[in-house]
């Protein structure tokens, strides 16, 4: 045994360092214009940070670390649409300007991983606004919270969001606005948590678990 391997053998297995087990992820919902994600505009953002402690395996919600933002629009989106969502035309003409909300938007995720629910939606949608007045789309990576539950409750015949709160008996009193709907798709994510850190010990197992639930649905079309 050369000096190297016995010095390695006394010290033990290398420790981590204390916060290398903690990690910060940041669920994001979105308002929007329509329901095309490729042509709608989008109204408003919101966020919330997590703080996952993989070694107790314990995830919080940090209600302090929020973000809400409404982009200031050239024209309001249709009557139909502002009911839907409640962004009345004047916060809509009167909205921060969306190169500046954007950037606001992406300090604060910084390069942390970024969960929504139909997160392709949200994901292009903020994508392609962050191209058009930033030139730069995000680089984090994004995991569907709609794939999570389905893989760890597989029992469950739920789809929707709105489907998924009903079997958890969630109340979200202000649906389709952004800020509440985050704050929702929090609460869910603590429901699935106990399944999901059985099966995870980091980021990367969430990635793969959310996989399955993908290459599931593109061998059923």
């Amino acid at each position: 045994m050369s000096w190297l391997q016995r010095l390695r053998t006394a010290l033990g297995p290398a420790r981590p360092a204390p916060q290398a087990r903690l990690a910060r992820w940041v669920v994001v919902d979105v308002e929007t214009s329509g329901l095309d994600m490729h042509r709608d505009r989008l109204l408003a953002m919101a966020a919330i940070g997590l703080r996952v402690d993989w070694t107790t395996r314990r995830i919080d919600v940090q209600l302090a670390d929020s973000f809400e933002v409404v982009l200031r629009q050239d024209q309001a989106s249709s009557r139909d649409n502002i009911l839907l969502h409640g962004i009345g035309v004047q916060s809509q003409l009167a909205g921060i300007e969306p190169a500046a909300a954007l950037q606001a938007f992406a300090d604060f995720v910084g390069g942390d991983p970024l969960l929504a629910f139909h997160s392709a939606f949200d994901e292009t949608l903020i994508g392609r606004h962050c191209r058009q007045h930033l030139g730069r789309a995000l680089s984090n990576p994004w995991v569907d919270i709609e794939h999570l539950c389905a893989v760890t409750h597989e029992q469950v015949q739920a789809r929707s969001l709105d489907e998924w709160m009903a079997h958890f008996g969630i109340q979200c009193p202000r649906r389709h606005q952004a800020a509440a709907d985050t704050l929702a798709e929090c609460e869910l994510l603590l429901r699935i948590w106990p399944v999901l850190a059985r099966q995870c010990g980091s980021w990367r197992d969430v990635q793969r678990l959310a996989a399955q639930r993908r290459w599931l649905m593109s061998r059923l079309h």
